[in-house]
């Protein structure tokens, strides 16, 4: 399976979801259900219970989960490697941290996944959708001690807490560990637009993904104390990469060097991609969206022409 089609059943079922969240008590049972499915979940379940006992000792000194919410193609993919090239930091590629939460996976259970998914993306290069966020000579899928791991999967993690707000209490009272979101933004044109060329869904599902989404982060700020969610501009962080990186590695309490800073500086592309330009806008939909964008505040600086 591609990149893409993930993408595209990742979209979908996030769609489906929040579409699902008034519907009547058997139908919300059958959403739960759904949304918790793990595929061989006994298999992944005992071998991520022998992987938290191997590695209990360093999971032991983790003080942050850090939670990636957002956006589909908002730059997640970027920012996430940086982070795992870390030396006390593991950020997996996407695992969905959250379904194994919500499906009673324990705290080292949990970290176990990450942890191996880290490793597996390094392993591979750290390649998505056509480009590697490789940061040669750092620790990308490795650790010196493990201070900060987390998940990258924006859209999914932002969904979730928005459906299912007791997962707020399940992270507060079983893991023994500060969470912390990285809000990662980008001109929404361009993610909706980005999402159509990518997948098989219309500008105007794109844009109800998007802003599915974008009314899950409201909740999550509603719920967070704000020194709990650090927002990242994704066209801040490409043009000053160096400013905006030490300033996330200060938010989730890491310490970090120039060899550090300059080896993931080299691998950012200077100017982000205007992925609006190549998709055809009708005007009443660029209006609707402008609408959209006015009702969230951490939204309200983007416009079409910026």
């Amino acid at each position: 399976m591609t990149p893409e089609t993930n993408f595209t059943t990742a979209a979908k079922s996030t769609v489906a979801l929040y579409s699902d969240l008034t519907t009547d008590d058997a139908q919300k049972q059958e959403r739960d259900r759904r949304f918790k499915r793990i595929t061989n979940k006994p298999q992944r379940y005992v071998a991520s219970a022998l992987g938290s006992l191997v590695n209990r000792k360093s999971f032991a000194s983790v003080e942050t989960l850090c939670l990636f919410i957002g956006y589909p193609r908002s730059g997640h993919s970027l920012i996430g490697a940086l982070l795992d090239a870390h030396p006390n930091a593991i950020i997996a590629d996407e695992l969905d941290a959250l379904k194994y939460v919500h499906a009673g996976f324990s705290r080292n259970q949990l970290f176990y996944l990450l942890l191996r998914g880290s490793r597996r993306s390094a392993s591979a290069g750290r390649q998505r959708t056509g480009y590697s966020y490789h940061v040669p000579g750092q620790w990308q899928g490795r650790f010196e001690e493990l201070r900060v791991i987390g998940d990258k999967m924006g859209h999914a993690s932002a969904i979730r807490l928005g459906a299912f707000p007791s997962l707020f209490d399940t992270l507060a009272n079983g893991f023994n560990v500060e969470i912390k979101f990285l809000h990662v933004m980008r001109n929404p044109y361009d993610i909706i637009s980005t999402m159509a060329l990518r997948t098989k869904l219309s500008l105007a599902s794109s844009c109800d993904l998007f802003f599915s989404c974008a009314e899950a982060v409201q909740q999550i700020k509603q719920r967070s104390a704000d020194s709990a969610v650090h927002d990242v501009r994704h066209e801040d962080f490409v043009t000053n990469p160096k400013y905006a990186l030490k300033a996330i590695c200060a938010f989730l309490n890491l310490k970090e060097d120039d060899d550090y800073l300059d080896a993931c500086a080299r691998i950012v592309y200077q100017m982000p991609h205007k992925s609006r330009q190549r998709i055809s806008w009708t005007p009443n939909l660029i209006d609707s969206v402008k609408d959209r964008i006015s009702k969230f505040p951490f939204l309200s600086d983007y416009s079409f022409d910026n």
